[in-house]
């Protein structure tokens, strides 16, 4: 295990710019994901930590030694790809097994590591079997052990679930999340799916166009988001943002409502973003903070989606899902003050 840091990490193709000076630092054992839209320099700044492609300025350090000039397998870190890279006409064990084919440990040792691993990944009644013969969620699996039998400083993870049915998703989330509490490792898992990234990091990393919106715990990015960007790409639905300006007696909507809140420091008139996430979006008489009329409603078994039109455009809230509005009912939405957040209408960063 080792912890990792990025310095001012660019990287250029001609006169195009991808990564525009990414610092971070990870700390030795954590989980960390970054995550954000096709084209952020997520599945980039992964390459360029695993040697597989060369900065164009910056540091790398692993393990507190830079490794700029070291090729990939000086590195110390181990990768598992989106198709799994396995090879069909080895078995399980020679697949497990390559991982240590330039390794000098005995023969005795490399096999007690194969069995160990085996072990981990619950494998090792299918050591014998042909990647042919495995299911989707085993051949990822394989490709893990490959990697783990190394024991290396850093695991990097490009998008490896992207390949797999919902249902293997899932059941891939969890036992990635369950091996690194077993094994404590470093680990930088690279993804476009926001669920994967809230449900396995202990940090995770928001990218847009070559930068860094925010770094932040699960609950962090997603209930004191930095910028607009992060409210919106983070939680489904995303949080409902709805135009609204700064007057002398609170925040006034497009239909008038006003909505007091505390400790803002703003000039009226200012414009600005009012921004609810639909958990925390409700059904209900007392001080609502926007009405409208129900269009479409969405049920989830407990509870039901409801998509209201109000003056200020189109939000989302939950009801319960066994008494919900009807579409056509004229609604009123309350939420608690302390659920509301505040954007600049023109940066986009959050003001509350």
């Amino acid at each position: 295990m080792a912890n990792l840091a990025l310095r001012q990490l660019t990287k250029s193709y001609g006169s195009t710019d991808v990564l525009h000076g990414i610092s971070l630092d990870v700390a030795d054992g954590e989980f960390v994901v970054f995550v954000g839209p096709s084209g952020c320099g997520k599945s980039t700044t992964l390459r360029l930590i695993a040697g597989l492609e060369e900065t164009t300025s910056g540091i790398i350090e692993i393990g507190d030694r830079e490794v700029n000039n070291l090729e990939p397998k000086e590195r110390d870190i181990a990768m598992v790809f989106q198709n799994y890279a396995i090879y069909p006409h080895m078995s399980v064990k020679k697949n497990i097994a390559f991982g240590l084919r330039s390794s000098k440990m005995p023969k005795e040792d490399k096999e007690k590591r194969i069995q160990e691993v085996a072990g981990i990944l619950d494998m090792a009644d299918l050591l014998d079997r042909k990647p042919s013969q495995l299911s989707g969620g085993q051949r990822q699996r394989v490709a893990i052990g490959r990697a783990m039998v190394r024991d290396p400083a850093v695991f990097l993870f490009d998008e490896p679930l992207s390949n797999l049915d919902a249902q293997l998703r899932t059941q891939m989330r969890l036992e990635i999340k369950r091996l690194h509490q077993r094994v404590g490792s470093t680990i930088i898992f690279v993804t476009h799916d926001q669920v994967e990234a809230m449900t396995m990091a202990d940090r995770i990393v928001i990218m847009k166009d070559g930068h860094i919106q925010q770094v932040g715990t699960p609950s962090e990015v997603y209930h004191k988001p930095a910028n607009t960007f992060v409210a919106r790409f983070i939680g489904a639905p995303s949080m409902n943002l709805l135009n609204a300006s700064f007057g002398q007696e609170g925040l006034i909507l497009a239909g008038g409502q006003q909505v007091v809140l505390e400790n803002m420091s703003t000039a009226s008139g200012q414009g600005v973003l009012l921004g609810v996430r639909p958990d925390d979006l409700h059904p209900d008489d007392a001080n609502p903070i926007i009405s409208g009329k129900v269009t479409v409603l969405e049920p989830l078994g407990p509870e039901t989606l409801i998509y209201v039109e109000t003056p200020s455009g189109e939000v989302i809230a939950k009801a319960d899902g066994r008494s919900p509005p009807q579409v056509g009912d004229l609604v009123n939405l309350s939420a608690g003050l302390e659920h509301l957040h505040v954007f600049d209408a023109n940066t986009g960063v959050a003001l509350r």
